[in-house]
């Protein structure tokens, strides 16, 4: 399933960098596309659990999920 999420606080090309990161470092993400333009990340992954996971990583980097 694709998931889109709003995320506060991303300015420059080190913040999508770090929330790329973030998401890859989650098993069972793919197809991830971090938009700085947009705030906001997209990625495809077939469990709800993930999307938690992916939500708790970005956050560990300072992020906010809105």
């Amino acid at each position: 399933m694709e998931t889109i999420l709003k995320v506060e606080g991303m300015t420059c090309g080190h913040c999508k960098a770090a929330v790329m990161k973030a998401v890859e470092g989650v098993s069972g993400t793919n197809n991830i596309i971090v938009s700085l333009e947009n705030k906001e990340v997209t990625f495809n992954t077939s469990n709800a659990e993930t999307i938690e996971k992916v939500k708790e990583a970005i956050e560990d980097q300072g992020y906010d999920i809105v």
